[in-house]
């Protein structure tokens, strides 16, 4: 696969993984153009276990896990960046009021450890599978699915220490 080709079809993607751990725009762009800098020098040895974009996210989080050592710092979540929400058809009261639990969603899940963090991040946000989980954490697909439910159980209590409802957006984190 070309390089060029890989950049267009992962960069937003892997862009959005990124962004969601730093919480900074320009240092998102740099570390997705770092990335893709580590995937063009790895490409060779690219050996087809997990799916392209699998393997982008791996990187990825390697790229970042390093810059927090360098850095010394370890952000998780924020709500600085609007979603999309599926909110058409919804009554500005009703808009506002998923948006407030949506980053009552996202405080919560910045209080939880940081592996539910990653595994919710994974799963949930970037929607991969147990297997692509597995392989981006170096876990065992029994540990994700172990991990996903404690760490869905955890987000829920502190949802509802936050004052949240459960109306689905657990479910949804998007």
């Amino acid at each position: 696969m070309e390089m060029e080709q890989l950049y267009r079809e992962h960069s937003d993607r892997v862009y959005n993984y990124i962004y969601l751990l730093v919480r900074h725009r320009e240092f998102a762009e740099d570390l997705t153009q770092e990335t893709f800098y580590k995937a063009y020098k790895g490409l060779n040895t690219f050996n087809k276990q997990a799916s392209t974009a699998t393997w982008l996210l791996k990187i990825a989080r390697n790229v970042t896990y390093d810059y927090f050592r360098r850095k010394r710092v370890i952000q998780f979540f924020s709500f600085e960046k609007e979603h999309d929400l599926e909110t058409n058809a919804l009554s500005p009261e009703s808009r506002v009021e998923q948006k407030e639990q949506l980053a009552r969603m996202y405080d919560s899940l910045s209080k939880l450890k940081k592996d539910y963090q990653e595994v919710l991040l994974l799963r949930k946000i970037q929607e991969c599978s147990i297997q692509e989980t597995a392989y981006v954490l170096g876990w065992t697909e029994a540990k994700v699915k172990m991990k996903m439910t404690r760490a869905l159980e955890a987000l829920k209590k502190e949802f509802h220490r936050e004052g949240g409802h459960a109306n689905g957006t657990i479910k949804r984190i998007r």
